[in-house]
């Protein structure tokens, strides 16, 4: 009876689907030798899921009362705060490590090891200043939306705080020269609230995303202070250039400025490097490839109905 038992629940030999095995491997293959050139072996990647364990440190270390342990943190706040310092820190290290090597065939390990190390103690020191930009961005959400009820409501619940929480770490790691750890830093704050946002992405202080639900804000985006968006509004590139080997240009400005005290409303797609000068309103669903100046009000046309009677304008 054992034996009968052992043999139903026993895995199926694996020779039964060798064909998908070495068809998969001989596609992972060549993908690798296109990538790496044949004969290296594939270098480590940055681990998505350690990242993300390491965003959920981060948030508890900007705010601990939100997002932290109370009963660690009521013991002593301060040793629990270096030690989760230190342990970000060589986390950051290890991710940064593998996305230079990647990157960087032409550099050793040691001098690999050495920026890496450098990119990640930087990004440490970096961290009172993101708490502080962090703190105006919340406060603009708590004074612009009636709904609020406070400060703690705000931090906890709104998706716009959320995806800038996130934005704020990825963009200073794009800044220090890990671009790839930042991308998947954003990628798991699109995941978690449905904002794009590109680690590229410039945005100044007193941010708001309200409800923010399919907002888009593309790499070369510059966004100014105390800039407000609703939901569905794109910052997007209006063409890209191709150069001569027919590849896209990577890098260049092609996302809009968005200067200081800027409304955009619901569904507003705006394109290109154009300027939305400042103080102005930007209304919903229009589409704007123009730069606008200061103090503009922008809004759909509105509609216009004829009745024709008897044939009249036929």
């Amino acid at each position: 009876m054992a034996e009968t038992v052992e043999t139903q629940t026993r895995a199926p030999e694996p020779k039964r689907f060798h064909t998908v095995v070495s068809d998969l491997a001989a596609l992972r293959k060549a993908a690798q030798a296109r990538r790496y050139g044949n004969g290296v072996f594939p270098p480590e990647l940055p681990s998505r899921a350690v990242i993300a364990k390491l965003l959920i440190d981060l948030a508890a270390i900007l705010y601990p009362r939100h997002f932290g342990p109370p009963e660690e943190q009521l013991q002593a706040p301060d040793q629990h705060l270096a030690r989760q310092l230190d342990r970000v820190f060589l986390t950051l290290r290890e991710q940064v490590r593998r996305e230079l090597k990647l990157f960087s065939s032409d550099m050793t390990d040691e001098a690999v090891a050495l920026r890496a190390t450098e990119i990640a103690e930087d990004f440490v020191h970096g961290l009172p200043k993101v708490r502080a930009l962090l703190d105006t961005d919340v406060t603009a959400a708590y004074l612009g939306d009636p709904a609020a009820k406070s400060i703690d409501e705000v931090i906890f619940c709104y998706p716009g705080v959320v995806a800038l929480i996130r934005h704020r770490l990825a963009h200073r790691l794009y800044r220090l020269g890990a671009p790839m750890s930042a991308r998947i830093i954003a990628e798991i704050a699109h995941s978690e609230t449905g904002i794009d946002i590109h680690p590229g992405a410039t945005i100044d202080e007193g941010f708001f995303i309200d409800h923010g639900t399919g907002v888009v804000i593309g790499e070369t985006t510059i966004i100014g202070k105390g800039v407000r968006l609703y939901q569905a509004v794109t910052l997007g590139a209006k063409r890209f250039n191709v150069e001569e080997n027919g590849g896209l240009e990577k890098g260049k400005p092609r996302h809009p400025i968005i200067e200081d005290d800027v409304v955009i409303y619901a569904g507003a797609t705006v394109l290109g490097r154009i300027t939305i000068g400042r103080g102005s309103s930007i209304g919903g669903n229009v589409w704007l490839t123009h730069s606008v100046p200061p103090g503009s009000n922008i809004t759909q046309a509105k509609a216009h109905v004829e009745f024709f009677d008897h044939g009249a304008g036929i």
